[in-house]
């Protein structure tokens, strides 16, 4: 069967945060865009996902923010964090600097999608891609079936929103450029999660519930409502295998407020644990979102960033594209803006689940239980690095007796989590640079091995 031809500026792939963002911000840019999603028009947005976000603030303003607060934002009162120690049963209480929210993320979903519409996209549901179109160097767009008949997707630029362990980045050929292909599966993690319907309002609706797992995962429990919570959990790859499902049973029948529980929903999910791509352009093709591995590789949080990134991924091609330059040093831009934002962040964070690879789970539960609150959600949420002044230096050290070394070891990853950060503002401004820089990274990374004794990750 021939295929048929629809030619655009911009394809984008995938319906998802930032894909949307992506899409709505090339729309709103003048071009002739495209988005498509592999899932009916009904079912599009429904994602598996923890649901948990800090707010609306970091969002783009390329979709009406407002709406999508008002219509999926369903607890906007989070403001603190319960981790539960699952050797002694005692919790840990965190207060948050800021509020937070927990969505409920098929109407977020859907919500976005009606916004990109509303910019002025052409979305195509039931659309699979299954190849690139790519007669030399550059991606001149992609392959597809949509209601089951073939289409080829001509554009300009290509958006790779596609998620996890994308079809777009195995077909194509990366190595002309930068573009980062050093990807394996241990380093991801596998997620699997449940929206239950309790009968009474739990006591703990402002909070986010943490469990560490033996696996280097946690159980979450997360209230859209006092009602309505979002159970989960999930494992990292380089662990043994976990069974999801009967380990998140096992915990909820320990938990009395949910013995009348009602499961109104159920997914299973991929998710990047690892810093982001060292470089996500090659020309004509930028990686966005989970494709990039645009996520808190300590949480999973993966929304903010992906939103981020599909906007500054989009407004840089549009000016490629004006300039008549989809190359690689002309999307370069688009690098630097996230590496020297929260891709600096993330790769920072990424030194601790390094760190956490090579210790026993009571072992590091016992140095964090002894962290102040503030000074852990520094290292694995804001700020990537945390600093502790003498008086919670000696605290820490009284209360992880038998654990010193380990302790002394997690101050130590400290100071190159915050050397990294260093090197990752100073990404380079075009792709010239990018082999020194990476070997300024590299050596970095070689003084965390040394410090932890956990085997490379990349």
């Amino acid at each position: 069967m021939t295929a048929d031809t629809d030619a655009r500026d911009v394809v984008v792939v995938g319906g998802g945060t930032a894909g949307c963002f992506a899409a709505a911000t090339a729309a709103t840019e003048g071009l002739d865009v495209v988005l498509l999603e592999r899932k009916p028009e009904a079912e599009a947005g429904r994602i598996a996902c923890g649901d948990a976000i800090k707010g609306k603030s970091t969002f783009p303003d390329v979709i009406d923010r407002e709406r999508l607060k008002a219509e999926s934002f369903t607890n906007q009162s989070i403001s603190r964090g319960i981790f539960e120690n699952p050797q002694s049963g005692d919790s840990l209480e965190i207060t948050f600097g800021e509020t937070g929210a927990v969505v409920d993320r098929f109407a977020y979903g859907q919500v976005l999608l009606d916004e990109t519409d509303r910019a002025g996209v052409e979305i195509h549901y039931e659309t699979v891609v299954n190849d690139v179109i790519q007669p030399d160097e550059r991606v001149d767009g992609v392959v597809a079936v949509r209601n089951g008949d073939p289409v080829r997707y001509e554009a300009d630029v290509v958006i790779d929103a596609a998620g996890v362990l994308s079809v777009l980045q195995d077909q194509a050929e990366l190595s002309a450029s930068t573009f980062d292909t050093n990807v394996d599966y241990s380093q991801f993690c596998s997620a699997y999660r449940e929206v239950l319907e309790v009968p009474d309002p739990v006591e703990w609706d402002d909070a986010l519930v943490f469990k560490p797992t033996q696996e280097l995962g946690y159980l979450w429990y997360f209230p859209r409502s006092p009602t309505e919570i979002n159970a989960g959990l999930g494992f990292q790859m380089t662990e043994e295998p976990m069974q999801l499902v009967d380990a998140l049973k096992a915990d909820l029948v320990d938990r009395p407020e949910f013995a009348d529980a009602t499961v109104t929903n159920k997914l299973g999910a991929a998710l990047p644990t690892r810093r982001p791509l060292d470089s996500a352009v090659h020309p004509g093709f930028v990686a966005v979102g989970d494709a990039a591995a645009h996520v808190n590789p300590c949480t999973g949080g993966g929304i903010p960033g992906a939103a981020k990134a599909g906007h500054w991924a989009a407004e840089v091609a549009a000016d490629a594209i004006d300039d008549g330059d989809v190359s690689e040093s002309a999307l370069w831009a688009y690098n630097e803006r996230v590496q020297t934002d929260f891709g600096k962040r993330f790769a920072a964070m990424d030194c601790y689940n390094i760190f956490g690879t090579a210790h026993e789970l009571d072992d590091l539960v016992s140095v964090i239980t002894a962290i102040p609150g503030q000074q852990l959600v520094d290292a694995i949420g804001k700020k990537g690095t945390a600093k502790m002044g003498l008086t919670l230096k000696l605290k820490a050290l009284f209360e992880t007796f038998g654990h010193w070394d380990v302790l002394y070891e997690l101050y130590k990853v400290q100071d190159v989590a915050a050397s990294l950060k260093d090197v990752y503002d100073s990404y380079p401004s075009s792709p010239g640079g990018f082999d020194a820089w990476r070997a300024e990274r590299d050596a970095v990374m070689d003084e965390l091995y040394a410090i932890t004794g956990a085997d490379p990750k990349y």
